[in-house]
């Protein structure tokens, strides 16, 4: 009995991993349902370790990569900042998901409808040193929690709290390519010293990036294709995964470099400039719906809160009015456009 049933599970595992590959030679609906299937599955499984990693449909298994070093001239921004700056989406603009007593263990950002969009540039702004990486085709994806909640990192620094983002980002390795990962950050640490890794904003605060996979630059005209996945696990791993096409690339930090995992209720998510207050500028008559679930242990219907967002960056698209749904992932949905 042992014996057959081994060789059943055998069989069964043989069968599901085939059918991807099945899947991968038709084309048409049932080729694109399948990618969407496997997308859904690569940010669901757990990389076997910290570091980078990428996977190519339609295999399910992560292949380890060399990381790459995301550039500390120019970092994303806290919102206040920034006070003053024109109110389109971001730099503080922005509807969050918050969901209480619940922590959340993972997000998963996408943008499931782009219409109209023929170009975008980063653009600075002006009052605020234009920094960021400007030019055409330049953007972030951010996925950042809340900014007002203290964990055991801060050290007793009165005042510190701690706020992390996930970010992809065009160019924020080296020309060409695009980065995958995450940024720390301890806000109103002040002093003239950071912890040992974290660098100084030159305003009390300290932050520091963890190391970055290298997906492609993905166009903004694509953006209906990008998903962003987050997770926080505490004692364990926070992790950050996009998939595209047929792609999927993660990177992962010990959940111990803020401990957000015990603290996270809120989310944001949206597209907006390349870092240092910069602003996505897209082309008149763009539209882009934006949507943000979350795993909080609960199925209750959670809040989408406007005027609350935490990114220093910004678009120039104007929000539209904001849906909370429960369910087995609770999430929030908008439309911005211009």
């Amino acid at each position: 009995m042992q014996t057959k049933l081994k060789i059943a599970l055998v069989a069964g595992l043989i069968s599901a991993a085939c059918v991807p590959a099945a899947f991968a030679s038709s084309t048409g609906p049932i080729e694109e349902l399948a990618r969407q299937a496997w997308r859904e599955n690569m940010a669901q499984i757990a990389t076997p370790s910290q570091g980078c990693f990428h996977a190519s449909y339609p295999s399910i298994v992560w292949q380890q990569v060399a990381c790459g070093a995301v550039r500390t001239d120019v970092h994303p921004m806290p919102h206040y900042y920034l006070f003053g700056a024109p109110q389109t989406a971001g730099n503080g603009n922005d509807y969050t998901i918050q969901t209480g007593s619940n922590l959340i263990s993972s997000a998963v950002g996408t943008f499931p409808s782009v219409t109209g969009v023929t170009s975008e540039q980063s653009v600075g702004v002006p009052a605020y040193g234009d920094g960021g990486i400007l030019g055409p085709n330049e953007y972030s994806v951010q996925l950042n929690t809340q900014f007002t909640s203290t964990t055991s990192v801060c050290a007793g620094h009165s005042g510190c709290t701690v706020w992390q983002q996930w970010v992809y980002a065009t160019d924020y390795a080296q020309n060409g390519v695009g980065a995958i990962f995450m940024q720390d950050w301890l806000i109103g640490y002040g002093g003239r010293r950071c912890p040992s890794g974290f660098g100084s904003d030159g305003a009390g605060d300290c932050y520091k990036n963890s190391a970055a996979a290298l997906p492609p630059d993905i166009s903004p005209t694509d953006l209906a294709g990008l998903k962003l996945t987050g997770t926080a696990t505490s004692g364990g791993n926070d992790t950050a995964v996009v998939t595209y096409g047929g792609n999927a690339y993660s990177t992962s930090q010990a959940d111990s470099t803020l401990k957000i995992a015990t603290v996270w209720n809120t989310g944001e998510f949206n597209v907006v400039g390349n870092a240092g207050g910069s602003e996505a500028e897209f082309n008149s008559g763009s539209s882009i719906s934006v949507n943000l679930a979350v795993t909080d242990g609960s199925t209750a219907t959670p809040s989408c809160v406007a005027d609350s967002g935490t990114t220093g960056e910004s678009n120039n698209l104007n929000l539209g009015a904001c849906t909370a749904s429960g369910g087995s992932t609770p999430s929030i949905s908008f439309t911005e456009s211009n």
